[in-house]
């Protein structure tokens, strides 16, 4: 079969999910690809053309499904969903994407598209949403980055420390359940994924209130 460019893509993106973007060289995709490293060449300059070229063939898989007559609230919620869902289809070329590749969101991306669509319908002047949609995708893609690299989990099963309000009264330093022998559960990722959308809606929602309201004053 003839070398393409979309297939060279595919067999790297099967590479990075069975192995990891560290693992991913021109040689092991040409071995994938049963074809002359070189020949690779004609169709992609390097390795990093060819990590832009999976990124952007994986965000156009994006698809948002909106019931019809959804609120804002619920279509951001729905966006935010589908973004963590094909985070986790493809964790490790996701996890690179969103710390390694600042550019991985693109203004013509399904998701970006959609997500301003959001922003714009909520209420803010078109003028800003530009920014207020940067602003959310920075602190969704960091959630996701530190669910995808384990830094989520780790955070929420870190214990209070001697001395906080989870000591008891009786000052023996017990802290509650993380205190004693058994090993504290680990946190519902998806329960803290919801009160992460959550957060942000009740935030641009009090915000478009007190602008209205003439309590802000400014962007």
């Amino acid at each position: 079969m003839p070398l393409t460019e979309a297939g060279i893509y595919a067999a790297a993106l099967r590479l990075i999910d069975a192995e990891g973007v560290e693992a991913l060289t021109m040689r092991k995709l040409a071995t994938a690809l049963d074809a002359n490293p070189m020949s690779l060449y004609y169709h992609v300059p390097n390795k990093e053309a060819v990590m832009r070229g999976v990124t952007r063939m994986v965000g156009a898989q994006f698809r948002t499904v909106t019931p019809e007559g959804a609120s804002w609230q619920e279509r951001t919620r729905l966006l935010a969903a589908d973004l963590r869902t094909l985070a986790h289809r493809h964790p490790r070329l996701m996890a690179y994407s969103f710390t390694q590749q600042p550019d991985f969101i693109q203004a013509d991306d399904p998701f970006w598209t959609a997500l301003t669509a959001i922003v714009e319908a909520a209420g803010v002047p078109r003028s800003e949403v530009p920014e207020v949609a940067a602003l959310m995708v920075a602190v969704v893609v960091g959630v996701l980055a530190a669910e995808l690299n384990g830094s989520l989990h780790r955070w929420a099963t870190l214990e209070s420390p001697p001395g906080n309000d989870g000591e008891d009264e009786d000052g023996d330093g017990a802290t509650g359940p993380g205190s004693a022998d058994v090993a504290p559960e680990g946190p519902d990722q998806d329960r803290m994924f919801r009160l992460l959308t959550d957060t942000l809606i009740m935030g641009l929602e009090g915000r478009l209130t007190a602008e209205r309201d003439g309590r802000v004053a400014g962007p």
